[in-house]
């Protein structure tokens, strides 16, 4: 066990003497506090994440300190976000982005000054993580201090992800304990405890429960969510928008094109909008409601075809084959001849990921497919859902 003793001497003056005199302390000379903890040895044992728990003045920030630099990266607000990143390849840079939650890409287009304090936060993180080499130990100060509950957890499983499967090594120190299942920590350390490790394979047991609402909606919904879209910001307000709520808090869209006559079936779904708050990134929202979307979908024997952008979304459709078939432009650049003037001829000289559903049906949602004019009040039409 490793013991620090901070030591302060005291100014003396009229206010100290009021305090001496009104509570009998014996000590006028200098003030003592000792923290124990037992991370000096932190090479000599397997884990990813430790986490540094307790409240305001506790200690965990002056642990935290003896064991390296917590300052924060400083970013050039004349720059790009993603453009801060320039010792990684554009695409490595897209990623680490996507990978802690940070998956907007008109985020990634503005500095790091005009971003929400939980994409500036996830955006520090994502730089102190992709700075680190294999042996580095990343320290992490204030840990969700700086945004709201619910963003503190999607970021926490986010990040937690991202750091088991590049096997990076983490030391956090929080005053909240409600991320510790969203974090998933291998170890927990409270210096007003005694400041031992403890081991917590109880809060490894996976992901806690999401549960949503869904609302069928008019297209009038669109615009809490276009700016956060990489197309024009347009949207068909002929096409079916599913809100998605979780806390009566709107977090999530899917927008879906309808094609009659074009393939094996009578009708197609296409998806052609998905956006999940940034706040909300990270948590697996985005895939779990497009999976809903086509499982109600193929529940009316109707196909359901995607085609994204998005790496983060396309290489998770790659590898769940199961649930997945690739079309045949998958991976591919478009190549035809296009109208010169075509606003999206930007998009066909970029990689599409492109896939048809063929996942379980989902019964008991046919409803939110109805025309928009057979639903007589649309609270008649919410339902609850679990993703996870």
């Amino acid at each position: 066990m490793k013991t620090i003793k901070l030591t302060n001497e005291i100014k003396n003056d009229q206010y100290t003497e009021y305090v001496y005199e009104s509570f009998d302390i014996q000590d006028r000379k200098n003030t003592e506090f000792e923290i124990n903890h037992n991370l000096q040895n932190l090479g000599d044992f397997n884990w990813n994440i430790i986490v540094i728990y307790g409240g305001s003045g506790s200690g965990k920030s002056t642990i935290l300190k003896s064991l390296g630099d917590v300052s924060d990266p400083i970013f050039d607000n004349s720059k790009a976000l993603i453009s801060n990143f320039d010792w990684l390849e554009p695409k490595e840079a897209t990623k680490i982005l996507s990978s802690v939650g940070l998956s907007s890409v008109p985020s990634w287009l503005r500095p790091f000054d005009k971003l929400s304090n939980g994409e500036q936060y996830r955006a520090l993180i994502a730089y102190k993580l992709a700075k680190s080499l294999d042996q580095d130990i990343v320290l992490i100060d204030e840990f969700t201090s700086v945004v709201n509950r619910d963003v503190a957890k999607s970021m926490s499983f986010a990040i937690q992800k991202f750091i088991r499967k590049h096997n990076k090594r983490v030391v956090f120190a929080s005053c909240h304990y409600d991320i510790f299942e969203w974090l998933m920590p291998d170890y927990i350390l409270s210096p007003e405890k005694g400041g031992a490790l403890e081991k917590c394979e109880y809060l490894r047991q996976g992901k806690p429960k999401i549960e949503l609402s869904v609302y069928r909606c008019k297209s009038k919904i669109w615009d809490l969510f276009k700016k956060h879209h990489y197309l024009t910001q347009e949207a068909n307000p002929a096409y079916i928008y599913l809100l998605f709520e979780l806390n009566n808090k709107p977090i999530a869209i899917n927008v879906l094109g309808i094609q009659v006559g074009k393939t094996d079936c009578f009708k197609s779904y296409r998806e052609s909008r998905i956006v999940v708050l940034p706040d909300y990134q990270g948590m697996g929202i985005g895939s779990a409601i497009s999976e809903f979307c086509a499982g109600i979908s193929k529940n009316t024997n109707c196909n359901y075809y995607t085609k994204t952008s998005n790496p983060a979304l396309g290489e998770y459709r790659n590898l769940y084959f199961n649930k997945w078939k690739p079309t045949g432009h998958n991976g591919k650049i478009r190549n035809d001849k296009v109208d010169p003037l075509n606003k999206y001829n930007n998009l066909r000289k970029s990689i599409h990921y492109c896939h048809k559903y063929i996942g379980k049906s989902i019964n008991g949602f046919n409803d939110l497919l109805l025309p928009i004019d057979k639903l007589r009040y649309l609270d008649e039409h919410k339902h609850q859902l679990t993703l996870f």
